[in-house]
């Protein structure tokens, strides 16, 4: 029972735990030399104790300012005999003492395919003077001389977006690079910067791709919370993780009630009438999607609140965002309400009958493991007091794998991820690396609680170790990677002079060699639609170079009425007035005659209209781009921004592209029934179709299959294509490609 053992066979869920143990304390002492394989790139970090919005944190972490990013950390290579370069150093980067105006943090490093250079995120410059404000913002460097005895340089990626914190990046297949950056989604100055959906605290916009050689920047998809930590995965997969919190304003309700109680409002939120930066100002109008935060009373609905970090994929041209493999609530979480409480046929979500034993709330730090490819490490933390620290999981999700199988396995304690310590309580995790010889390192601290420390004096001693068997059937820390890196640095606050003298935190490694290039993921069409086309007499081509011009993408639905059979928290015994119905078989029927559409728009300020802060937060809004609306002329019938659902329970809708979407089925009262749980962004030019409002994993409600059917509403909408613009089958490719 050797390393390859190891490697490829290990299982899931409690027994599979038992056996990855088993396997690795088997292993030939050898194996457990502590030197890696290869070099481990690394970013070290001066303390800081506080947990919100800074350098550390699972959310707002790509602020510039020094109180959330102390200075003084350098970029590190520690190569398998133990040797450490400081690479900032060599290429002339930061210092120890004061840090004044060539004072750096760094974060964030990925490796190039070749192994022979790296992408990284630095901040460069600190106040010079006591209370010296500064404007600081992250950027993106390459570095270059990563062999032995070679000297370390450094670049600055061009052509990136100036005066932005960009941040969290990685390669592409072609070398272009993928990150997270706070530039507005328009490129709009006024609409900086956004505000994420819970605190109204600023956050990074979604994930943007640079060819650093043209310049070419494009939006890959539209967050309204944020989207974090990309990787290229094996199979060429832009994986990430992604705030999800679409639920109604916390501010707006808070100010909602104190101004019904006779006081003024708490936070001034308040409306612009639209995006444009001389849009009037205006009182906060009621919010239409989703239901309310707290329950209304008398009303049927439960309240609605919704705060996860789930893993994310898309293509590397922006198409095809999902959850990955699909993997949602119903797959990974514990518990959740149902959304209608006078229908006893919905019931509470709990976990039962699924085949995860195992519930996470967050995957945080993706790391897909070099010895398997499709199996992800992640980091399951809560989101305050622990500098995104937490429990060690891990998961298959290879493309094609269906999410009803998919097992989530512990590698550390489930106490590992709460603050309250418990059995097998070994301290706290994040950025896991699964090396290339099947062991892994993680960045470890045994604190086991909340950060209660201040200023720079935290609680936490972040440090990379290898991570062995130990008791329980659970891994814990094992050997560290260094002696310890230590510096002496001060700073200004800006308001007083702090300073630090001690061990940095090592955080985010990663290893530095070779490795295959993976496929360049894009835009497909499935088969349904691909008939579509062909029965309705379209070029592919030339209706996608159509949209994209406009730029729109299309939504096609199947049928309206197909739900995942797992799904019994929102209704789901549905039919369309006189068409298709698909049921359970038993309880209430509902009628779902349109489908209504929503856009993320930028509108909601907070501060008071008289001196609000900068930024405005997205709110859902009904479709009201003009090229959308314009193209859906004469398609839209009912309540605003809906279109009707047809007999065969399809539909399709030109929409915003690269623009954060949601929608909800609407009875013919026009009353809410199924509501979207997530904002979607299309490319310009996508046609991005689903088989139902819930999409079927192995069964529907009425345990069908999913639905392979051509749309009606695709063929009907074609066809009107067809004849205003006279563009036959012939003009263009027909393979799908961009």
């Amino acid at each position: 029972m050797g390393p390859q053992y190891a490697r490829g066979v290990l299982g899931s869920g409690l027994f599979g735990r038992a056996l990855a143990v088993l396997a690795w304390a088997w292993l030939p002492a050898a194996a457990w030399a502590q030197d890696p394989p290869h070099p481990i790139l690394f970013v070290t970090q001066v303390p800081i104790a506080s947990d919100f919005a800074n350098i550390v944190s699972t959310f707002g972490s790509h602020h510039g300012r020094i109180d959330r990013a102390p200075r003084g950390g350098d970029l590190m290579l520690r190569y398998p005999d133990g040797t450490l370069r400081n690479l900032t150093a060599e290429a002339g980067f930061g210092n120890a003492g004061q840090q004044l105006a060539n004072a750096i943090a760094v974060r964030d490093p990925a490796v190039h395919w070749s192994g022979q250079k790296a992408v990284f995120s630095m901040v460069v410059g600190a106040p010079t003077e006591q209370f010296q404000q500064g404007t600081f913002y992250w950027q993106l460097y390459e570095v270059t001389g990563l062999g032995p005895g070679q000297t370390a340089a450094i670049t600055l990626v061009p052509n990136q977006p100036p005066d932005y914190n960009n941040v969290h990046p990685t390669y592409a297949s072609d070398g272009s690079l993928i990150f997270a950056t706070d530039r507005p989604r328009s490129g709009e100055r006024h609409l900086y910067p956004q505000h994420d959906e819970y605190e109204s605290d600023p956050t990074v916009t979604g994930l943007w791709r640079l060819d650093p050689a043209s310049g070419d920047l494009r939006l890959l998809q539209h967050s309204p919370s944020g989207s974090f930590h990309p990787i290229v995965d094996s199979f060429g997969r832009v994986l990430f993780t992604r705030w999800d919190h679409l639920q109604t304003d916390q501010q707006a309700e808070a100010d909602a009630e104190a101004e019904a109680g006779g006081d003024p409002s708490i936070f001034g939120t308040f409306d612009f009438g639209s995006e444009d930066a001389a849009a009037a100002v205006g009182p906060r109008a009621p919010e239409i999607f989703p239901e309310p935060l707290t329950a209304v009373p008398g009303s049927n609905l439960s309240g609605h609140r919704f705060n996860f970090f789930f893993p994310w994929e898309l293509n590397q041209d922006g198409t095809a965002e999902e959850t990955l493999n699909h993997l949602g609530r119903h797959e990974l979480h514990a518990y959740f309400p149902r959304s209608i409480q006078d229908d006893p046929e919905l019931a509470d979500f709990n976990g039962v009958g699924r085949t995860n034993p195992n519930a996470i709330e967050s995957a945080f730090h993706l790391a897909e493991d070099p010895t398997q490819p499709g199996r992800y490490y992640a980091i399951d933390a809560p989101e305050f007091g622990v500098h995104g620290s937490g429990q060690l999981v891990r998961f298959a999700a290879p493309p094609g794998a269906n999410p009803d199988d998919t097992v989530v396995d512990y590698l550390t304690a489930r106490s590992t991820f709460g603050t309250a310590g418990g059995a097998f309580a070994t301290g706290r995790y994040r950025n896991p690396l699964p090396l290339s010889d099947g062991r892994v390192v993680a960045v470890h601290t045994a604190d086991t609680g909340e950060d209660g420390g201040t200023g720079s004096a935290s609680d936490y001693e972040f440090r990379l170790k290898f991570l062995q068997a130990g008791a329980g059937g659970f891994l814990e820390p094992g050997a560290t990677l260094t002696a310890g890196i230590s510096k002496s640095v001060q700073w200004w606050t800006p308001d007083t002079l702090a300073s630090y003298d001690g061990v940095l935190w090592e955080l985010q490694p990663v290893e530095v060699r070779a490795r295959p290039v993976p496929p360049a993921t894009g835009f497909a069409l499935g088969a349904p639609e691909l008939a579509a086309f062909t029965q309705a007499g379209v070029s592919l081509q030339a209706f996608r170079d159509d949209l994209a011009e406009r730029g729109l993408g299309l939504i096609v639905v199947r049928d309206a009425t197909a739900r995942d059979r797992a799904d019994e928290q929102q209704p789901y015994n549905l039919r369309v007035p006189g068409g298709v119905q698909t049921s359970s078989g038993a309880g209430q029927v509902y009628d779902i005659s349109h489908m209504q559409f929503l856009q993320a728009n930028q509108i909601r300020g907070i501060g008071g209209s008289d001196d609000p802060r900068p930024g405005r937060r997205p709110i859902a809004q009904p479709l009201n781009d003009p090229e959308a609306v314009a193209a859906n002329a004469g398609l839209v019938d009912g309540p605003p921004a809906s279109l009707p659902i047809l007999p065969d329970g399809s539909l399709a809708v030109f929409v915003p592209a690269r623009r954060a979407l949601s929608w909800q089925s609407l009875d013919p009262q026009g009353d809410a029934i199924v509501r979207e749980r997530f904002w979607i962004t299309l490319q310009p030019g996508e046609i991005r179709a689903c088989d139902g409002c819930h999409g079927v994993n192995t069964a529907n409600q009425a345990d069908q299959p999913r639905v392979t059917q051509t749309a009606q509403a695709l063929v009907e909408l074609l066809q009107q294509w067809q004849a205003e613009t006279g563009v036959l089958f012939g003009d263009g490719f027909e393979d799908g490609s961009p």
